[in-house]
């Protein structure tokens, strides 16, 4: 699959290398091509463990998946503070499903964004449900979450780094050396509801073997501000990004509605 996208097909190479040296100009030429052709190394192998992800069972889910300070899930429970977990899209972000079976909370819900072709959005949420897991309509699970009684028995597993419809562009932040334009739908949560925060680390040990650490994140304050959740996500996932650049995902185009930005932090 390499072979044939990287020196044949090509998949948006421009976009990714263009993205590289957007976001490292410290970097040199050889250096942000090594990264590109590692990254596409990687898509490869997620595409790769996208069709497992069909098929996968409980046991060796748990075995390529090993998920670091569990007891943060129950320190919720025991809180009675429902979770928000914030990942980005760092490989393989789709494996963390058999996390339900490993924590105490009952309901656990993956939120996906509704895509226009309808036999994918099928496909994605066929992945998403496994183990038990309920997955939501991102458009959905503001209502769901206020909703739904705030007792320590959720889980919400946000893909936080989407980039926002053209519409919803409100609030930009300076991510990898670029003004980006930066979801806030969970940011809502962070200060009308006394829910917990948690950063996901993913780590690809070796190939179909991952690695994932739980961080909760903290108000500075006694409760979160506006934005504070957003800019102390985005400055973990940097850190991330940075000590293995080859697993985030370049090909997205991250970038493309920066310009419509309405507020805008450093």
């Amino acid at each position: 699959m390499f072979l044939i996208n990287y020196y044949i097909i090509g998949y948006r190479r421009k976009e990714v290398l263009q993205n590289l040296q957007n976001a490292f100009p410290e970097k040199s030429e050889k250096e942000i091509k090594e990264i590109s052709r590692k990254f596409f190394h990687n898509f490869c192998d997620y595409l790769a463990e996208m069709i497992k992800g069909f098929t996968i069972s409980q046991t060796e889910s748990r075995v390529r998946m090993q998920h670091l300070n569990q007891h943060l899930f129950q320190q919720a429970k025991d809180e009675g503070k429902n979770v928000i977990m914030l990942s980005g899209h760092v490989f393989n972000w789709e494996w963390f499903n058999a996390l339900s079976t490993l924590i105490p909370q009952k309901n656990c819900y993956p939120v996906y964004r509704k895509i226009s072709n309808s036999f994918w959005e099928d496909k994605i949420k066929f992945i998403r449900n496994r183990f038990n897991n309920q997955s939501l309509e991102a458009n959905d699970v503001i209502k769901h979450i206020f909703r739904n009684q705030n007792d320590g028995n959720s889980v919400y597993m946000f893909v936080a780094d989407q980039t926002p419809n053209q519409h919803s562009v409100s609030y930009g932040l300076k991510f990898l050396n670029q003004k980006t334009p930066a979801f806030v739908g969970y940011d809502k949560l962070s200060t009308r509801m006394d829910m917990i925060f948690i950063y996901c680390e993913m780590k690809k040990v070796k190939r179909g073997f991952y690695q994932v650490n739980y961080y909760r994140i903290y108000p500075d304050g006694e409760k979160f501000v506006e934005h504070e959740v957003v800019r102390k996500f985005h400055k973990l996932l940097e850190n991330t990004i940075h000590k293995r650049p080859d697993n985030w995902l370049w090909s997205h185009r991250r970038w493309k509605y920066k310009d419509y930005i309405k507020k805008y932090d450093e």
